[in-house]
């Protein structure tokens, strides 16, 4: 099991309920709930912060190319017509 630690979060009071209701439907702790939700928060950002990461390393590269927004937008329009 990895090592664990305890944090204090405030939570608006609604969000709370929300949250002992999902513990007891689902049988599980609040602090299992709480923990997996900020696993995949965590999960989610990192992904979208080397995903951005990423691109800017791509378009910042010698061989970049980039198309205007316009023709963008022409064929986005194309593509809906269809």
């Amino acid at each position: 099991m990895p090592q664990t630690t305890t944090i204090t979060v405030r939570l608006p009071v609604e969000d709370k309920n929300r949250l002992d209701s999902l513990a007891i439907a689902t049988e599980r702790s609040r602090a299992y709930l709480a923990a997996k939700a900020i696993e995949e928060y965590l999960n989610l950002q990192e992904w979208q912060i080397q995903a951005i990461q990423e691109a800017v390393r791509e378009a910042d590269s010698p061989n970049a190319e980039f198309v205007e927004h316009d023709e963008i937008v022409g064929r986005v329009k194309k593509m809906v017509k269809k």
